[in-house]
């Protein structure tokens, strides 16, 4: 194993060892008796061989994702792994999907799901790092063993492992390593072929729900669309819809889910077009469209033709991001991210529950980054009188904290979120008994979004019909939705440097303070005490050695200024 990659795993875990232990190490941990799978590991291994180029894998927030063909190693060893994140929770159904999301066709990835359809849980992030990173068969062999042995995990108990993959051609491929390294270990699997991301979030929860006493939903992808349809229909009875809706759905998977959905509804229901549906074309796939490249470029996709405040959406490729966006007069772009779906969000739903009688009994949190801008964060607080917090990039930080809230709203700017309801929570709004009609009509909205909102994962499709039951309830256009509130100037930057490692944030400053490079941080309050509402924090990129610089200030001039100032520092002191 690549001694770099091992190294990074033990700084961050005293438990991986650079060596692994052999059989005759492996003394915890129930092997089978013949072994049957050590030897299936070993062969499918040798049919599935790590790339002799010397890449390191590192499994992170997407999964792993890289080249297509660079692949085909790891996602036979995430079946491995799934099988045993499988054993260890008692032969609960765990899921794999293969998909890259917004990045370009020749890209995939691929990446597991827990039992309750939320992401791997973070200490095993680490584990797939590590026998991703075996270089020959052996490697893989003695790091399963190692695993069983470190993680206590039985061998004789059963594994059942779902999975799915986007319209990528090269999913095919991945598919079949991945059934290698399920079957080399005797994992019950099922493949649902095609399918958003949310799709299979929302049958891994599904799946190990459906003999308890709160079924999350019927196991089939005609389930998944049965529950939003019927939970739509219950929000919108007796509400006009908002007018006509374009979505983008980026060329990728989520423009033939989002038709097939739409066959559930009464065809008055909404007046939507789908545009940029080009499925059999894999270069077309987010290809100058999508909810990433309208929020990256801030501007509208190929193809747009909409007319003034005409309103538009568009997914990225996996279906799991979801912006909106129009046009104004003089042909000015104006974009309604992230950031504006949670306000809209909290602003009703704290409303549903004001009016339902529940308001003594039930508090919000939004959660945001610190990409948020900071006029969101202002209306959030002093507007909505809600409380906010701030975590770290990725949605798994925000997830995690949305999840300890009774009602837990959370985005990121680019689109991605959703919003979470505590058991008690749900259990106090399905029980709870109204004292008059209005009450009567605003809980029975409330418990239709219950079942509406994807409660695993960031869906666009589920987040599309969210904002389009908000703004048909409250009237609103895309005019009123933008009026709430408005943008602070921003800008977001970027700044080659020798050596990303150098920048390290402040713990629990949610990235927005860094604790070196020695003196940047207090350079870089002085730089920024010059501009009026000025805000800026300097993080490293995950990908490459740059970092970014995102600012905020008064001032259009005054932002792109204090951006360029923190970026020449950088570059002075810090730059290759």
């Amino acid at each position: 194993m690549n001694s770099s990659v091992c190294k990074i795993l033990c700084s961050s875990s005293p438990l991986l060892p650079l060596t692994p232990p052999t059989m005759a190490d492996s003394n915890a941990g129930i092997f089978d008796p013949d072994g049957k799978y050590e030897q299936g590991v070993l062969q499918a291994s040798n049919d599935y061989p790590c790339p002799k180029d010397g890449a390191d894998f590192v499994y992170g927030t997407a999964g792993f994702r890289m080249k297509a063909d660079k692949l085909t190693s790891v996602a036979m060893t995430v079946g491995i792994l799934a099988g045993l994140r499988s054993r260890k929770l008692h032969g609960q159904t765990i899921g794999v999907m293969i998909t890259a999301s917004h990045n370009p066709a020749e890209d995939n990835g691929v990446k597991i799901v827990d039992p309750q359809g939320e992401m791997l849980e973070q200490e095993w992030e680490k584990y797939a790092t590590y026998i991703a990173n075996a270089k020959d068969p052996q490697e893989a062999q003695n790091a399963y063993m190692w695993m069983i042995k470190e993680v206590r995990i039985d061998q004789k108990k059963p594994a059942s492992v779902i999975f799915a993959r986007d319209t990528r051609p090269s999913g095919e491929e991945l598919v079949r390593a991945l059934k290698t390294g399920l079957d080399a270990t005797g994992v019950t699997s099922i493949d649902y072929g095609i399918l958003t991301t949310p799709q299979l979030h929302y049958l891994v929860k599904a799946t190990n729900t459906k003999d308890t006493s709160h079924p999350y939903g019927e196991v089939s992808e005609e389930g998944y669309y049965k529950k939003l349809a019927t939970a739509f229909a219950t929000a919108m009875d007796n509400i006009k819809p908002a007018g006509a809706v374009t979505v983008d759905c980026a060329n990728g998977v989520g423009a033939p889910k989002l038709k097939e959905f739409l066959k559930h509804l009464p065809a008055d229901s909404i007046n939507i077009r789908v545009v940029n549906d080009n499925i059999s074309d894999p270069s077309v796939l987010n290809n100058d469209c999508g909810a990433d490249h309208v929020k990256t470029q801030q501007r509208a996709p190929a193809g747009f033709d909409g007319k003034a405040y005409d309103r538009w959406a568009s997914f990225d490729g996996d279906a799991d991001r979801i912006v909106y966006y129009f046009q104004a007069e003089g042909s000015i772009f104006r974009l309604l991210d992230g950031d504006r779906i949670a306000t809209l969000a909290a602003n009703f739903l704290g409303e549903l529950v004001q009016k339902s009688g529940l308001a003594d009994k039930i508090t919000m949190t939004v959660v945001q980054t610190a990409y948020a801008n900071g006029s969101s964060t202002r209306y959030i607080e002093q507007s909505l009188k809600l409380k906010c917090e701030c975590t770290s990039t990725g949605v798994k930080h925000l997830h995690h904290v949305a999840a300890r809230s009774d009602i837990g709203v959370y985005f990121e700017a680019n689109g991605h979120g959703t919003v979470l309801f505590s058991p008690q929570t749900l259990k106090r709004i399905h029980t709870h008994q109204p004292e008059s009609p209005a009450q009567l009509e605003a809980l029975t909205t409330l418990r239709a979004l219950t079942d509406l909102i994807n409660q695993t994962v960031g869906d666009a499709l589920s987040d599309f019909l969210l904002v389009e039951t908000i703004l048909a309830h409250k009237e609103y256009t895309v005019r009123e939705w933008l009026a709430t509130y408005t943008d602070m100037p921003n800008k977001l930057g970027k700044q080659r440097v020798a050596n990303r490692a150098d920048f390290v944030t402040v713990p629990d400053s949610a990235e927005r303070k860094l604790a070196r490079p020695e003196g940047l941080q207090e350079r870089i309050d002085e730089i920024v005490a010059k501009y009026k509402d000025g805000r800026c924090f300097v993080r490293a990129s995950g990908t490459e050695d740059v970092v970014r610089i995102y600012g905020e200030a008064g001032e259009v001039f005054d932002c792109e200024n204090m951006v360029r100032e923190v970026g020449g520092e950088i570059e002075r002191r810090f730059g290759p």
